[in-house]
């Protein structure tokens, strides 16, 4: 343990801290400990660049486990997790006599939550960016989460999880989720890094990054996050970016400190915030 932050041991057996790719506070490290032995979903929120995606694949990673993942969409069915029935190619083989249609089960094909439960080991599932779906997925998903059971109505067919996943939620709070969802949830927000563990996060990427350079960056992020009216503030993703255009053109702390924000398309993508930041620096000339 050094400075509240640790690498991940890979046992089983162990609590979770972080890797070496993925640094982690220890408060959400406890968050995840107490999600595995409750046995309940993780939920986690956060604006975007904060890492809630990168948990689940380092957890599965570190503890030697398969990573199920579910990119949820606006159009995304809670049963699509489960499984899908293919009604279209059952309906060419039945018009083209390729195959005997009488056969659902081939045309059955298990979702990421589905292939979870039917496996005799233990997995991680990720549902990512739960909040991106209608208000009523996450309800429908409660069943199936608490009971870790589901049928197949088109063939009668129930699979039973014979070892319960791990679940890990993300949202990224577009929209407000269920009581009854979150009652069934542990919950933890992430905060975005202070100065002190982004520049372990930024070491991580540059390890042979200049102590002034390193220095005269995060200076440079952390006032821009702080102008008022960005409607999304640069994150994580965008100053390692940023930093290796920074490298890439041989840019020393000297010149960026004199330079203002060179490649600013690497931290700004909104056309809004770019503005927005050209009227606070207009006002400071002034």
């Amino acid at each position: 343990m050094v400075d509240g932050y640790a690498i991940l041991p890979p046992r089983m057996d162990t609590p979770f801290r972080g890797t070496a790719k993925y640094i982690v506070s220890e408060e959400l490290g406890r968050a995840v400990d107490v999600a595995v032995h409750l046995q309940r979903p993780l939920l986690l929120k956060g604006e975007p660049g904060t890492g809630k995606t990168l948990l689940a694949i380092n957890l599965a990673a570190a503890r030697g486990l398969p990573l199920e993942r579910w990119q949820v969409k606006s159009t995304t069915k809670a049963v699509e997790g489960l499984y899908e029935y293919d009604t279209v190619r059952r309906l060419h083989d039945s018009r083209f006599g390729e195959g005997d249609v009488r056969d659902i089960a081939q045309y059955i094909s298990l979702g990421p939550l589905g292939r979870a439960f039917e496996r005799d080991e233990r997995s991680v599932v990720l549902i990512d960016e739960i909040d991106k779906a209608d208000l009523e997925f996450p309800n429908d998903l409660l069943h199936e989460l608490d009971t870790m059971s589901f049928t197949i109505s088109e063939t009668g067919r129930t699979v039973t999880a014979g070892r319960r996943p791990i679940v890990i939620i993300t949202s990224n709070n577009e929209k407000e989720l269920p009581d009854a969802f979150l009652r069934r949830c542990v919950f933890h927000w992430i905060e975005f890094p202070d100065r002190e563990l982004m520049a372990r996060i930024v070491r991580v990427h540059h390890p042979d990054l200049e102590d002034e350079l390193l220095g005269a960056a995060l200076g440079a992020f952390y006032r821009l996050r702080q102008v008022d009216g960005l409607r999304k503030p640069p994150s994580t993703s965008e100053l390692i970016d940023w930093i290796s255009a920074l490298r890439h053109s041989g840019m020393d702390a000297a010149k960026l400190l004199g330079a203002g924000l060179p490649f600013l398309g690497t931290l700004l993508k909104k056309e809004q915030d770019v503005e927005t930041l050209q009227r606070v620096v207009r006002r400071g000339r002034g």
